[in-house]
């Protein structure tokens, strides 16, 4: 089987009101299928422009991406994208917001149904379908958002610091859903953040990238076993890891 993406020598400038942004140079990065990778780095880097080159949504000046043996040329198919906020449809319910892909992608609605609901069981909000927006947590959003990545079942799942917005507490719990999720359909996942411990938590390697343009600075492989708990990020272990992130971040800039 092919990786499940590879990147090779990634250049992208893109354009804006003050000029050419050149946001990453000679990117090179590759993940097996089913694998976790968090990517750290400062603020304004090119981390977010990373995954939307990923998705196909932004074109490379130079370099190529590879989904699963595929060139990407334009928007991947294979992909679902969850971002920082929910982005959900005020007046449309949970289960209507999470049908929306279904609807826009001309799937099969009757089959998807079925899976919409499996995957409502599965992030732990059901009983809430037909509740709308306005009447949910951030973190419930963020389930439903989750469960609309992945209902057209995408072998990639890129997040965007999916849970940033969320206070301490959520943020903590919303990683343990996340794991168990990731546990239970081994999806590939890219996970884009700004905090060294949920990196570490979650991933099976974290890369760091160097302030603009972006340039991969370092990769760590977080061999701790899994399911992991809170109580791992007190393990002397843990501790390490995240230290030594520290430290290569603060080799180059700060993340804020």
């Amino acid at each position: 089987m092919p990786s499940a993406f590879e990147i090779k020598g990634l250049r992208i400038v893109y354009s804006s009101k003050q000029g050419p942004v050149h946001a990453l140079e000679g990117v090179s990065l590759q993940a097996e299928d089913g694998e976790f990778i968090s990517v750290l780095g400062p603020s304004g880097c090119g981390k977010s422009t990373l995954m939307k080159a990923l998705a196909g949504l932004l074109p490379p000046r130079r370099g190529s991406i590879r989904v699963y043996g595929e060139a990407v040329s334009g928007p991947t198919p294979g992909v679902g994208i969850v971002f920082q906020n929910a982005v959900l449809m005020n007046w449309r319910t949970v289960l209507d917001n999470i049908m929306l892909q279904v609807e826009v992608r001309r799937l099969d609605r009757r089959a998807h149904l079925v899976r919409a609901r499996d995957l409502i069981r599965l992030v732990g909000i059901e009983g809430f379908e037909h509740h709308y927006p306005f009447q949910l947590s951030g973190g419930m959003q963020q389930r439903v958002s989750i469960c609309r990545a992945l209902i057209h079942d995408p072998p990639l799942l890129l997040m965007d610091e999916p849970f940033g917005a969320l206070d301490a507490l959520t943020r903590e719990m919303m990683n343990l859903e996340l794991q168990r999720i990731w546990l239970d359909r081994r999806k590939t996942v890219l996970f884009i953040t700004h905090s060294i411990s949920e990196a570490v938590f979650l991933a099976d390697r974290v890369v760091v990238l160097s302030r603009r343009p972006g340039q991969v600075r370092a990769v760590a492989r977080v061999g701790l076993p899994r399911p992991r708990d809170l109580a791992t990020m007190e393990s002397p272990e843990f501790v390490k890891i995240v230290g030594e992130l520290r430290r290569e971040l603060q080799a180059h800039g700060p993340l804020e």
